[in-house]
């Protein structure tokens, strides 16, 4: 069973054009936070520092049996991938209006977490519209043929 959280608003708000799946440095306490989903993704993204890719505002909310050591609940997070893909992100960051957030974070069939991540533009008010009106059709459409 791989449970899985996903960021819906992401896709919401942005149109999605590549994606990529990395690995994140935790906490054990984080580990086990996630694995009961506390992991919300309000206002979060990913920019680079020095070469390497962190995931900012990512909330995972503090274990309920955790003690003193537990961990920051907001706080940069390093993603890891391999060189290779970094400057791939990095060059097409240099594009002008395109923004990395987090997809979803997951477990593995190994039980590592991963965090896919999506390289995308900025929708404007009459996309999102468009995808509401795409969404209610589907919606409309899967009414009538259960009939």
């Amino acid at each position: 069973m791989t449970k899985e959280m996903n960021n819906r608003q992401a896709y919401f708000n942005y149109a999605i054009e590549e994606k990529f799946v990395a690995g994140i440095v935790l906490m054990g306490t984080e580990v086990k936070s996630i694995r009961e989903g506390k992991v919300s993704f309000n206002d979060s993204f990913c920019l680079f520092d020095k070469g390497e890719l962190w995931v900012r505002a990512l909330f995972i909310a503090s274990y309920s049996h955790g003690s003193d050591n537990n961990h920051i609940e907001v706080h940069d997070r390093k993603l890891l991938l391999n060189k290779r893909e970094l400057k791939k992100i990095q060059n097409r960051m240099k594009d002008k209006g395109y923004t990395i957030v987090p997809l979803k974070v997951f477990f593995t069939d190994k039980n590592l977490v991963k965090v896919e991540i999506g390289i995308g533009r900025g929708k404007k008010n009459y996309d999102k519209r468009e995808t509401i009106k795409g969404r209610d059709v589907d919606k409309e459409i899967k009414r009538l043929l259960k009939r």
